[in-house]
C-alpha cells in the first residue's frame, strides 16, 4: 500500500508564503540552494507523526491540492489566517461525531482546510 509521504504549497510571491505559514501554523521553512523558490517545510518534530512538506513557486495556475491541517481550536484559527492576509471561504462544516472543518485560501490563493477534532459533534 502506498501512502501520502509529503504535501506541496505553490506560491507566486515564496516570501509572503512563508511568511504566512509561519505566523498561522508555526512551521520552519528551510531554504533549498540560498533561494526562497525552494524550500523544506518542517510541521512536525521528527519524534512525532505527521508530515512536511516542500515550497516551491507555482508553475501551473491550475494546481488544486487541498491540504487539511488539524487545529485546537478552530475559532482562533480562523481569526489568525483573516490576521495574515487569508481568506475563510466556508462557513464552520460540521462533521458529526467527528469535528469541525472550515476551508480557507492562503496568501497565494491555495485551498487548505483547518480542522478541528472533536467527537461531540
Amino acid at each position: 500500500m502506498s501512502r501520502v509521504i509529503e504535501f506541496e504549497v505553490d506560491a507566486e510571491d515564496s516570501e509572503r508564503a512563508i511568511r504566512f505559514y509561519e505566523s498561522v501554523f508555526g512551521w520552519r521553512f528551510n531554504k533549498l540552494c540560498g533561494t526562497s523558490d525552494c524550500c523544506l517545510i518542517k510541521t512536525v518534530d521528527d519524534d512525532k507523526p505527521g508530515m512536511n512538506g516542500g515550497l516551491m513557486i507555482r508553475l501551473n495556475p491550475r494546481t488544486n491540492t487541498v491540504n487539511t491541517i488539524e487545529v485546537p481550536p478552530i475559532e482562533h484559527f480562523i481569526d489568525v489566517v483573516e490576521e495574515n492576509g487569508g481568506k475563510v471561504v466556508t462557513e464552520k462544516i460540521t462533521i458529526p461525531g467527528v469535528g469541525y472543518l472550515v476551508y480557507c485560501q492562503d496568501t497565494e490563493g491555495n485551498a487548505f482546510g483547518v480542522f478541528e477534532a472533536d467527537e461531540a459533534a
